[in-house]
């Protein structure tokens, strides 16, 4: 009998080999996380330590996102034409690395060379992982598991504010080299658990190795307590539908619209994210001030996970992604018209639930835009318009946020509105759709 990947692995289900999966992606995805909110929440520290103002400090993001821009798009490349395990095992091996030794670093400069080496290490780390995960995933619940894999975000952002919490009560100077220690922890970790993932069997199958890609078949269906496959059966690959390159002209129409859309919410997203830990932590607005506060806006996220997970699946993944721009909007302009601590405290919680599960939504939608030969580029693609957000936030938006944060958060509404109109331009919707 000949199966697709796909009816073989609708046949397997969501079971121990894909819960064994999210918990190895996961633990990294949540180490990455930390590692890219990090920069705010060291910008202080680190000022003090080298003498330098915030902004200058803030450097340091400014060179970790252009690591990452660079490395979502060379390793997303790179895992298309080598594959997505390699790939995987290098950057997250890079990412411990030079994670780890950021925190010795005797000065400025060299901190600055090591976060850019860290970014370009997480940068092709994220993209990458999303590509492999769905492709291990059968397309009835390929989207829930996808957020859930999003959802570490969220673990990851807890614990970065806790530890930054932590650190702030107990450490007199230098606080940021604690921080970055227990970022670079869980990364190290990964390297070992990355050895157990095996190669995607639609990467396998697009490069002619059928025995292996059969192989890792039978694997997940006997993970998940199935038969594996008969002898006579066999693998093939179903054909891609439209073109390949993702911009070619069958594709060159969604790659163009989604790129917008995470462009516009990196630089929302990251704008906010990168100067409000500072400005709480310093000022704040009434209650609305210091860690404490901070770890509650990380909680507000896993909720916004857990309603993009469902309405991923029950709605569809565009007009989830469509909603939460909607949402992530009114939040922003919640806080331009709030008058009282208690507006503006919601506001913020309600941006860190709506940023969260449009991020949710998105990872879900991109990887299944495109075809096996082109999906890693393609989120890779996305993952580089993603960092040249995160790249802008704390420079370029530095004279608007430093004039009138509350301008800039106008702003950040606006953009969002422009995602949610670039997000109904894309012409696909992906809900239960095979990939090829």
């Amino acid at each position: 009998m000949r199966h697709t990947v796909e009816s073989v692995l609708s046949r397997a289900g969501t079971g121990p080999f894909q819960r064994r999966l999210l918990g190895v992606f996961g633990l990294v995805w949540a180490a990455d996380a930390m590692q890219v909110l990090a920069v705010g929440f060291t910008a202080a520290s680190i000022a003090a330590s080298f003498g330098l103002s915030v902004p200058e400090a803030l450097q340091t993001g400014t060179l970790f996102f252009l690591g990452m821009l660079i490395g979502a798009s060379l390793f997303g490349r790179l895992a298309d034409r080598f594959g997505r395990r390699n790939v995987l095992i290098i950057t997250v091996a890079g990412d411990a690395i030079f994670g780890l030794l950021s925190v010795f670093a005797p000065n400025f400069a060299v901190l600055l060379a090591l976060r850019f080496l860290t970014g370009l290490a997480v940068g092709g780390t994220l993209p990458v992982d999303y590509a492999l995960m769905a492709e291990f995933l059968p397309a009835r619940n390929r989207g829930r598991w996808l957020v859930m894999l999003e959802g570490f975000w969220a673990i990851g952002t807890v614990v970065i504010a806790m530890a930054a919490w932590i650190a702030s009560l107990t450490v007199e100077t230098d606080a940021w080299r604690w921080i970055f220690l227990v970022t670079g922890l869980p990364a190290l970790v990964g390297i070992w658990l990355r050895l157990w993932v095996p190669e995607s069997p639609l990467y396998l199958l697009k490069t002619g190795r059928r025995d292996e890609a059969r192989a890792v078949l039978d694997k997940v269906l006997r993970t998940n307590g199935k038969a594996p496959l008969a002898a006579g059966d066999s693998i093939a690959m179903a054909p891609p539908a439209g073109g390949t390159g993702i911009f070619s002209p069958e594709l060159r129409r969604r790659t163009l619209f989604i790129l917008l859309v995470w462009f516009l919410v990196s630089i929302s997203y990251y704008g906010v994210f990168t100067w409000m830990p500072a400005r709480l932590a310093a000022e704040g607005f009434g209650y609305v001030r210091g860690y404490g506060f901070l770890v509650l806006v990380a909680l507000a996220q896993i909720p916004g996970y857990a309603l993009a997970a469902w309405g991923v699946e029950a709605v569809g993944r565009k007009p989830t992604l469509i909603g939460f721009l909607l949402l992530s909007a009114a939040g922003c302009l919640l806080f331009v018209v709030a008058g009282d601590a208690y507006l503006i405290g919601g506001s913020i919680l309600l941006m860190s639930f709506a940023l969260l599960g449009t991020w949710g939504a998105l990872y879900a939608f991109t990887p299944e835009l495109y075809p096996t030969v082109s999906r890693a580029t393609g989120t890779g693609a996305a993952g580089s318009m993603a960092r040249l957000g995160g790249l802008l936030a704390p420079s370029a938006l530095a004279l608007v946020v430093t004039q009138s944060f509350t301008a800039a958060v106008a702003l950040f509404a606006a953009l969002l509105l422009l995602g949610a109109g670039a997000a109904v331009l894309v012409d696909a919707e992906t809900r239960q759709q095979e990939l090829r």
